[in-house]
């Protein structure tokens, strides 16, 4: 008879899992068009060769987040199942993803093309989960160093990995600190916007000193007696999303014409849906924020020129905090997770 391993061959790996490339930038880019018009705007601006990898790439975070929240392009969330059990399953198919293997999810076996394609790497990779993890353990900061870890990992990272997707190299800490500028003032114009939203799911990023310094019990910053208070929490986020938006700015002085303007547009919408915030004060929260189409295209047009001239000014007031610092609190949180072989929970089987 024939041994077991003359009949049983291993899976041999391929570039996303051996999947066509063609097929999986089509379902990236259905991903990014449902989960994301802004950004999918902003993606657009890009050559055809780094739009398809933004959109893998994309592809892979929404599918993480929708995994993480048990949602559905960013539904409701669900309270339903293990959230750890959802965040291995999230590692483990990173993982396969990242040795080639098939995972029977087109959105790991786009990261797995993407990664192959640029080089990202597993921690950079665990860098953007942990901050699901964070949130699947009902993690709340409560210092400002943990809400710039919590924006680094959710976001700021994000960032990384995008800029070595339009090309810039792992090792120019100057550009890839200001594209984690640009994700962490992302991600504070999204926390300032979304507080009402998050407190209906229970969650809240505002770090636990800020909500003491201005006298608001726990559990209680949605009160309408709070509302003034909360609005001035809110403007302090959005001058701390202008620093590093500022920043960012400058940083893409140095990316190509089309990147740079893609970089522009995204920055100049997310920075109007902070501002807009701001602008609305205590009625912030009576109606999401939204930036409308033609709002968008005026952004569009005004970063098209300011791309075209590239001619950034030093900001004056540079980001208290800095992607070493915040590195370094990451690092020390503990090492980066090894992935659980233990069978995926039935929900997450191919």
């Amino acid at each position: 008879m024939l041994a077991p391993s003359r009949i049983i061959r291993s899976t041999p790996a391929q570039a996303g899992g051996g999947r066509d490339r063609r097929a999986l930038v089509e379902k990236a880019h259905r991903a990014i068009e449902q989960g994301s018009r802004s950004f999918a705007a902003a993606s657009q601006l890009f050559d055809r060769h780094t739009r398809e990898r933004v959109w893998l790439l994309y592809a892979w975070c929404r599918r993480c987040d929708d995994i993480a929240d048990g949602q559905d392009m960013g539904g409701e969330l669900s309270t339903d199942g293990d959230p750890a059990k959802r965040i291995r399953a999230i590692r483990l198919l990173t993982q396969r993803a990242l040795d080639g293997l098939p995972t029977a999810d087109p959105a790991f076996d786009a990261f797995g093309l993407v990664a192959r394609e640029c080089g990202l790497t597993r921690e950079m990779a665990e860098d953007v989960i942990e901050g699901f993890a964070l949130d699947a353990a009902g993690w709340r900061p409560r210092t400002e160093m943990d809400l710039a870890r919590y924006c680094y990992h959710v976001a700021g990272a994000v960032g990384v990995m995008m800029a070595v997707v339009m090309g810039v190299r792992k090792d120019d800490s100057e550009l890839l600190d200001r594209a984690c500028d640009l994700g962490i003032a992302f991600q504070l114009a999204n926390i300032a916007r979304d507080i009402n939203e998050d407190d209906k799911a229970d969650r809240c990023y505002l770090p636990v000193e800020w909500l003491v310094q201005e006298d608001i019990e726990p559990g209680q910053h949605m009160k309408p007696h709070h509302r003034q208070e909360l609005a001035d929490i809110t403007a302090r986020l959005i001058r701390r999303m202008e620093r590093h938006e500022a920043m960012a700015r400058f940083g893409a002085a140095h990316l190509p014409f089309r990147s740079r303007w893609a970089v522009l547009s995204a920055a100049r919408i997310y920075g109007a849906i902070g501002r807009e915030v701001v602008a609305r004060g205590k009625a912030a929260w009576d109606h999401r924020v939204v930036i409308g189409s033609a709002a968008k295209v005026r952004h569009v047009a005004a970063a098209f020129w300011e791309a075209l001239l590239n001619r950034p000014t030093i900001p004056t007031e540079p980001p208290e905090w800095t992607r070493g610092d915040i590195l370094i609190e990451v690092r020390m949180a503990g090492p980066i997770a090894q992935p659980s072989f233990e069978p995926l929970p039935d929900e997450f089987d191919g």
